[in-house]
């Protein structure tokens, strides 16, 4: 199982609800996707993201089935405009 992290610095912060919304919506749509969760931040730590993603697959080639699929290709183009910043971060797991 590989598991997808991304931390997301959104330009305007008022776009996080949206932002989740969108992500959450590729549920049951995107065949190598095993399991999705995506949350905004709450404001505790002030150091922190504003939107995190993590998404599990069957190993690399279902992480790259899923990076060119229709579905997240269309979210990546109402959200990459509206992105400051991205970090990814994946690892082998359960």
């Amino acid at each position: 199982m590989l598991t997808h992290v991304v931390m997301i610095k959104m330009k305007d912060p008022d776009d996080r609800p949206e932002a989740v919304q969108r992500l959450m919506a590729m549920e049951g749509r995107i065949p190598s996707l095993n399991a999705i969760e995506a949350g905004q931040h709450n404001g505790i730590d002030p150091r922190g993201a504003d939107v995190v993603l993590i998404t599990r697959h069957d190993g690399r080639d279902g992480l790259q089935a899923y990076a060119v699929h229709p579905v997240h290709q269309e979210l990546l183009a109402w959200l990459k405009p509206r992105l400051a910043s991205a970090q990814v971060v994946d690892f082998e797991g359960r």
